[in-house]
């Protein structure tokens, strides 16, 4: 699954992986949060047969907290799903029914994963004795032991209404009516919301999956396509899709609804891109490489692509940005681009991303989530791999510089790449098993050599394939072909948390000849963080030529001599970019100008930006224009561009606006965004002078949003015209919207009102969700609210979760105390919800905002209110004592008597 990263390419949401909807996951997350607590899905005290039978399910969080995968008492053979979706009720109508055989001792009772499923009825090749239906487990109990060996199915017949699992785009939830669909989305534990299964990464079996739909409609799963036939008694098409190598729950897919497609061939591999259909003309972009990535992935890897074939399917909203599902991947539609963009999109990093999950994560896939590093780390690095293979080596050493530079300005870094003290699995996707782990292999592959390297990747991919791995599966495999231990290298890098920080210094001895290099170790040492231990190449280049010394550091602070023919014009650390470090190395201003110059280092020059960028003399202003204009490397220019904002002098405004004129628009489209991180007029002039000659729309957009700072008529005109405006995903409107909520203007509410409605549907769901906080923000300091305050409410019962959320945000940024009784039916719900939460937020905001008249009036009415009601209560009262027995004589009440209540007075 992908978090993409590179958002300028891929605009997907963020992130996984950097792989999530945010209502989806707040759900997700609570829910796992309640069942970790104990709160849901607790087993009913009575269990029917053994205690100690079979274990069919993911084991309950130990008391330590550690978590780890549950056993397997039974080996899961096959698992077999027939399922009808109604789209209108946006229900599941299925049978399950999963194979298996006892492994080592006869079973009694099997647990399968189910949340929320209804379930109508369960059958077995072997006689029940009964089932229940917990919270989140069906309990199946056979009349007798099931024998080791013995293969035995269990049917289960259920509905579902999944709020996980299995997600639905339709007409009623305000998508496109010719693009009607579903998917799934298993990873990490959520299919057990559609279908009863085995939900945990360490079972592997092979599976088919039926679905019946509409004619017209397509289904996608894993695997080979048996048969699509009409039923004519429902009129129903029912295709029959059959995955016949074994495979991991999670990766399970289901995708239907009014697909296109594009097709095309690897090999003896049919390939073939899906979208909805309203979407195909715009899938020819993304679509275009993925045979070329193949290609690179079966070379690179030594291993064939295992599967039947290979589907991506781009789906409205997706919760992440990718899931590679076997054989058939799932996209975000948010992935696909038009060719005005030029060089600022493209979907290479998520295409590769998922397609080198196929073969890490789906053909070996990581026993339990503490080892999820085996499948997100290798597909983040081969992702990486591929970008260098097809835009060249400095293309590669900027993706690696750009995820260097992230994970070491991360502070309170004290968790390891493999752990086990989560709580929830999806705590375990994020930059360390990403990005860091990315780094871990790219170190690997620097000190292995990129054929031992290779060779060690591709044994271990044929010595486990179909099967599950941990981290010490793929160590062993490294040492069995090398001789060499790499306790110490896996100990640091994923057992232990960080990375080294150094401070380096640099001294000459012309008499000696000697160059010293002092390196210390500063990062703080912990039982977390130890003292690494690494080599490390410095390189000296000079009139008397280049030579490259490796060291090894492994004391906190060290002295390392070097005897050299004339002192150095450049001195590099690590020169070919092979350590993960965060390092302090302060170098004479001309050593930087020179390493800026050398064209042979790409790595040296975006370092000495990095320098370049902390000074603001004019001569660094100079160098780094010199390096914007001309430099053979897009990065290179990118990051002088950012520098020259960075230093944001005068001299460094007037190189940036010297340097519109780039050829490569991503560097047009930085220098842009950094004009406009400045406030001058001649900002503003060139911001409308880039929407008089630009027809990229994402440098569009960008000149678009440089107008925020600029409250001016002629500014003013341009973004509602733009508000208006018709472009692909509405990007150019989105741009309008956030330069009014930058310029905080109210007189744009009433253009705002007016205008999103006409054009909800052109907008993405983030995009207007946007527009939603915006109206919101500019009206909070208006006195009346009314027109914005129903707006928003329109939108409070929306059928998008995540239009849903953003106008009850919105309610609470308006600051209208009107809306409190609105957000308390949402707040005061029996369970938890994204939408209850945001509630709680938005109440306690309005609440927070109020101005003490507000309380006091407030008060002023609850008072009259309770008066009300215990005038209320005691005419009731009085009226119950007349009609009592007590009062007329009969017997007297043996309760004891109620103190009348005093009247307190108004």
């Amino acid at each position: 699954m992908e978090m993409p990263h590179r958002l300028p390419q891929t605009d997907c949401p963020p992130a996984r992986h950097q792989h999530r909807s945010r209502a989806a996951g707040f759900l997700k997350r609570l829910v796992r949060l309640l069942c970790a607590a104990g709160i849901i899905g607790l087993l009913p005290a009575t269990a029917i047969g053994s205690i100690e039978a079979a274990n069919f399910s993911a084991p309950d969080e130990v008391p330590t907290g550690l978590q780890y995968a549950p056993d397997r008492e039974v080996r899961v053979l096959h698992i077999a799903l027939d399922v009808t979706p109604d789209f209108k009720q946006r229900t599941i109508e299925g049978r399950a029914t999963i194979t298996f055989k006892p492994i080592l001792r006869p079973v009694r009772e099997i647990k399968l994963d189910a949340v929320d499923l209804d379930v109508h009825a369960v059958t077995s090749t072997e006689k029940i004795q009964g089932y229940q239906v917990t919270a989140d487990k069906i309990v199946v109990t056979f009349a007798t032991d099931i024998p080791v060996d013995q293969e035995t199915s269990v049917t289960v017949a259920y509905q579902a209404e999944p709020e996980l699992g299995i997600y639905f785009r339709t007409p009623e939830m305000g998508y496109k009516e010719g693009d009607t669909h579903l998917f799934s989305q298993g990873e990490e534990i959520d299919a057990r919301h559609w279908y009863p299964c085995f939900d945990s990464p360490n079972e592997k079996f092979t599976s088919e999956v039926t679905c019946h739909v509409p004619e017209g409609m397509t289904v996608i799963s894993n695997g080979r396509l048996v048969s699509s036939e009409k039923d004519p008694g429902t009129g129903l098409v029912a295709f029959h899709w059959t995955q016949e190598k074994p495979h991991a729950n999670y990766l399970i897919t289901l995708c239907a609804g009014y697909f296109k497609k594009l097709e095309d061939q690897y090999k003896n591999v049919p390939l073939a891109f899906y979208t909805p259909a309203s979407e195909i003309q715009d899938a020819t972009n993304s679509f275009r490489d993925t045979k070329d990535i193949m290609g690179f992935f079966e070379e690179e890897i030594g291993v064939p692509y295992a599967w039947a074939k290979y589907d991506q399917i781009c789906v409205n909203d997706f919760v992440e940005g990718g899931m590679e599902n076997t054989s058939a991947t799932t996209l975000t539609d948010s992935t696909l681009f038009r060719d005005d963009t030029e060089n600022i999109r493209d979907s290479d990093s998520l295409i590769s991303h998922e397609m080198a999950h196929q073969w890490f994560g789906d053909l070996v896939t990581c026993k339990d989530w503490s080892h999820i590093w085996l499948n997100e780390g290798f597909a983040t690095y081969y992702e990486t791999l591929y970008y260098g293979q097809k835009n060249g080596r400095d293309a590669m050493i900027y993706e690696l510089y750009s995820r260097a530079r992230m994970i070491t300005g991360l502070t309170n870094d004290v968790n390891p790449i493999v752990r086990r003290n989560y709580e929830n699995p999806d705590e375990m996707f994020n930059y360390l098993t990403y990005d860091k782990a990315s780094w871990v292999l790219h170190m690997l592959r620097s000190q292995l050599g990129a054929d031992t390297y290779r060779r060690c990747i591709k044994t271990y991919l044929e010595r486990y394939e179909y099967g599950n791995v941990v981290t010490e599966n793929l160590r062993s495999v490294i040492e069995e072909l090398t001789g060499r231990s790499y306790d110490q290298f896996f100990d640091q890098w994923l057992y232990h948390a960080h990375h080294p920080e150094l401070e380096v210094s640099y001294d000459w001895d012309e008499v000696t000849r000697l160059a010293k290099v002092s390196i210390q170790q500063v990062q703080p040492v912990s039982e977390d963080v130890l003292l690494f231990n690494f080599p490390l190449t410095i390189r000296f280049k000079g009139p008397s030529g280049t030579s490259d010394h490796t060291i090894q550091v492994k004391q906190e602070a060290e002295d390392f001599y070097f005897p050299l023919e004339s002192a150095p014009e450049i001195v590099r650390l690590d020169p070919d970019y092979t350590l993960l470090a965060k390092v302090s190395f302060p170098v004479p201003n001309a050593m930087l100008y020179a390493q800026l110059e050398d064209t042979n280092d790409v790595a040296g020059r975006l370092l000495a930006i990095e320098q370049l960028s902390t000074k603001h003399d004019k001569q660094a202003v100079a160098h780094l224009k010199q390096a914007l204009d001309n430099d053979e490397f897009y990065g290179v220019r990118l990051e002088a561009s950012k520098a020259l904002r960075s230093i944001h002098s005068a001299d460094a405004f007037d190189a940036l606006l010297a340097s519109t004129a780039q050829t490569d628009a991503r560097v047009r489209e930085q220098v842009v965004s950094d004009l406009a991180g400045f406030y001058r007029d001649a900002a503003c002039k060139a911001a409308l002078a880039t929407l008089e000659s630009e027809k990229n729309p994402g440098i569009v957009a960008a000149a678009i949003r440089a107008l925020g700072p600029y409250s001016k008529p002629e500014t003013r005109e341009l973004l509602l015209k733009y508000l208006d405006s018709d472009s692909f995903r509405n990007s150019l409107a989105s741009a309008a919207v956030e330069a009014m909520h930058a310029q905080d203007d109210p007189t744009y509410i009433a253009p705002l009102l007016a205008s999103l409605p006409k054009h909800e549907t052109n907008y993405t769901s983030r995009g207007y969700a946007q527009a939603l906080g915006t109206v919101a923000y500019l009206a909070r300091n208006e006195e009346n609210k009314d027109d914005v305050r129903e707006f928003l409410i329109g939108y409070v019962n929306s059928k998008k979760s995540s239009l849903q959320i953003a106008s009850i945000n919105a309610l609470g940024t308006l600051g209208d105390p009107k809306a409190i009784g609105v957000l308390e039916t949402f707040a005061t719900t029996s369970t938890e919800s994204p939408e209850s939460a945001a509630a709680t937020r938005a109440i306690a905001d309005l609440r927070a905002g109020r101005k003490p008249s507000d309380d006091l009036k407030s008060l002023r009415q609850e008072v009259l209110a309770l008066q009300k009601t215990t005038r209320d209560l005691r005419k009731q009262l009085d009226e119950l004592k007349e009609q009592s027995p007590a009062s007329t004589g009969g017997p007297a009440d043996s309760k004891s008597k109620k103190k009348k209540p005093e009247n307190t007075g108004d």
